[in-house]
């Protein structure tokens, strides 16, 4: 049975094949998904024929492309591979993607993503010609059931010339109700406080709206979010877990926060996974989460009660977590609230709840300031994604990694960052597995002594210290934060000619 109930958009259906001869060249298309979840299955590979045909032709035929976060290898990937990507934003996790961003051929604007929508709205970015958004249904009034994301949906559907909506009959129909879209936002001069005091206070409604005049296609499908598996935490993750949840606890018995702690925010991957494994095997109970993604963890958290309701913009379930989620659909009604980026990220709603922050990093130095996004400081990984938004503004913030990489011959602890996306002002807590830094309250100096000492694999503490000590030996009337400039950068050259010290 169709999930296209309204008369005027049912019959608007048409094929993935016609919708995308709807794009044209030098259009940009504002495109549904975050994290895997949510981006449109159909339209993206058709147009990708269609940019491959061109070439064919020797006629350029290349996008702008918009998204909330990453989408999937049948999104990002078959218009990478079709090389139709002339510039990206917000963010990005394809491989085949990044290799073009990093060749030059593709233009990316690495944003923070509480900036992607409102710097829309601003004109920043120009003109958006068509929005291509995944719903799970069209109601008879024209209203749209969101599907497992939200991301920057309600300002693509508000803001794009033409609209193509994918429904998908994939994502469950139950879905109705587990979504808050706010509208109140406006532009300065004119804007109002976000009325949101609580986790999973509603403010908005389950519904988004889209004007049927600009509905130029409506295209079925039935296919899969890219669900990733994730894997079992390892010795070092565990460590990670370890360190950070004996941190909690010091900071609750200080009464700097409640039993319950503060709302959580954790970044996607196996460490966060493993963080948010060690609370449900730890005494927390009737804790909530603001954050932007629902692992397969959280629902670890929500079916024992240590987690008592998750707000979000996405989820992020492997497989097995979807089987989970969609079989178990009405136990995390009421407990579970997407909303759009913009609020999920907002940084007034993440200060004024007191946000617990904790994403990963690429590299920090001695001082503190964190790299989140490049490698040896030139080839962008994936981006800052939301990281920015919540580690500026949270009550408390951690920044998690293994203290080295490529099998130990690189140290994640350097004299300085290749690349700065967190300032060491921004920075409060480091964690590897060799321990903890809490770094509030310290001078550079003190702080690099036990970023150093706490934080730093045995293997290349003495090379720290050393440099550390002959810095501020050599900069008398510099001691404040002293670099030895060329050895510092030297450090990293040293490791991209040999992969070790």
């Amino acid at each position: 049975m169709s999930r296209v109930s309204c008369p005027i958009l049912s019959s608007r259906i048409t094929t993935a094949e016609h919708a995308a001869a709807l794009i044209g060249p030098g259009d940009n298309v504002g495109i549904s998904g975050f994290t895997g979840a949510g981006y449109p299955k159909a339209v993206p590979a058709a147009l990708a024929a269609r940019m491959r045909a061109a070439h064919e032709r020797g006629e350029d035929f290349r996008i702008g492309l918009w998204s909330g976060a990453s989408t999937a290898p049948d999104a990002d990937g078959v218009l990478a591979e079709a090389h139709g990507i002339a510039t990206r934003l917000p963010y990005n996790s394809d491989p085949l993607l990044r290799s073009e961003i990093n060749a030059g051929e593709v233009d990316y604007i690495d944003a923070h993503l509480s900036h992607s929508a409102q710097q829309m709205w601003f004109g920043f970015y120009g003109r958006l010609d068509v929005a291509v958004v995944e719903v799970a249904a069209i109601l008879p009034d024209g209203r749209l059931v969101p599907s497992s994301s939200v991301g920057n949906n309600k300002t693509w559907l508000d803001q794009a010339e033409r609209v193509i909506l994918e429904v998908n009959s994939w994502q469950p129909r139950a879905l109705e109700g587990f979504h808050d879209l706010y509208y109140g936002t406006a532009l300065p001069p004119h804007r109002r406080p976000i009325p949101l005091t609580e986790p999973m206070q509603r403010i908005g409604e389950p519904y988004l709206r889209v004007d049927p005049a600009r509905v130029v296609a409506v295209v079925e499908t039935d296919a899969p979010d890219r669900n990733s598996p994730f894997a079992e935490p390892d010795d070092t993750s565990e460590a990670i877990a370890a360190h950070l949840l004996d941190f909690l606890r010091h900071e609750v018995a200080a009464g700097r926060m409640p039993p319950t702690l503060l709302p959580l925010q954790s970044g996607v991957g196996n460490t966060a996974n493993a963080v948010l494994a060690g609370l449900g095997a730890s005494e927390f109970t009737g804790l909530t989460a603001y954050t932007e993604v629902l692992q397969d963890a959280m629902l670890d958290l929500l079916d024992s009660g240590t987690l008592a309701a998750a707000s979000a913009t996405s989820f992020g379930l492997s497989d097995a977590g979807v089987r989970r989620f969609t079989e178990g659909i009405e136990r995390y009604r009421g407990r579970i609230l997407l909303r759009s980026e913009e609020i999920s990220n907002h940084p007034e709603v993440v200060r004024r709840l007191g946000v617990i922050a904790m994403n990963g990093m690429i590299e920090a130095d001695v001082y503190g300031n964190v790299n989140s996004t490049h490698v040896m400081g030139s080839a962008i990984m994936n981006g800052i994604g939301g990281s920015g938004d919540f580690a500026r503004n949270a009550y408390l913030n951690f920044f998690l990694s293994p203290s080295t990489a490529k099998g130990g011959a690189i140290s994640t602890i350097v004299p300085m960052v290749s690349h700065v996306d967190h300032t060491e002002h921004d920075v409060h807590v480091i964690v590897t597995e060799q321990g903890l830094a809490d770094l509030r309250g310290l001078s550079p100096r003190r702080r690099a002594a036990r970023v150093v000492a706490s934080c730093a694999h045995p293997g290349f503490r003495d090379a720290l210290a050393d440099y550390l000590e002959r810095a501020a030996r050599e900069r008398p009337t510099a001691r404040h934060t002293p670099h030895l400039l060329q050895e510092a950068l030297a450090w990293h050259q040293r490791y991209l000619e040999t992969g070790r010290m």
